[in-house]
């Protein structure tokens, strides 16, 4: 575990209405993928009069190879309904572990490994899902070293 990372701990998470954009896309596409997802998202959600209940995040099912099938969106508060391309649904009632990384999104594998040693360690397996909230917005913090991202993995 390096430095910039904080030491994985268990969590309980309620669940959390979401409205997200879901496609499988090339590992080398995300950040353009997010970039449209976030926008489409905050678009549809706030035409419905719904609002961002915390920072975008994207969940990921199975670990990524050359591709990843991948959600994205924000949480949200208020009644929203699903529309073509945004999908109502929920992060999970789940026991998770989370850890906060800081820096950029190339060194998350460390943290990701830091959690899943954690977790084995506690004797709990990993889940087939995980997700990170990105706290840190790059267009207003230019500097990756600052980037701040909450990983959540539910155990299985």
């Amino acid at each position: 575990m390096n430095e910039n990372s904080q030491q994985a701990r268990k969590i309980h998470l309620a669940e959390q209405p979401v409205a997200v954009v879901r496609e499988r896309v090339p590992m080398d596409s995300l950040t353009s993928f997010f970039d449209r997802a976030f926008g489409t998202v905050m678009a549809a959600v706030q035409r419905q009069g719904a609002s961002p209940a915390g920072p975008p995040f994207a969940l990921y099912h199975g670990m990524p190879g050359d591709t990843v099938d991948v959600e994205a969106g924000f949480p949200v508060a208020g009644n929203f309904h699903g529309t073509g391309e945004v999908a109502s649904g929920a992060l999970p009632d789940t026991d998770a572990f989370e850890a906060i990384h800081t820096g950029p999104y190339g060194t998350l594998g460390t943290t990701y490994n830091a959690i899943r040693e954690h977790m084995e360690a506690q004797g709990a397996a990993p889940g087939e899902v995980m997700w990170e909230y990105y706290l840190t917005d790059p267009q207003k913090q230019p500097d990756p070293a600052t980037w701040q991202t909450r990983v959540v993995w539910p155990v299985a």
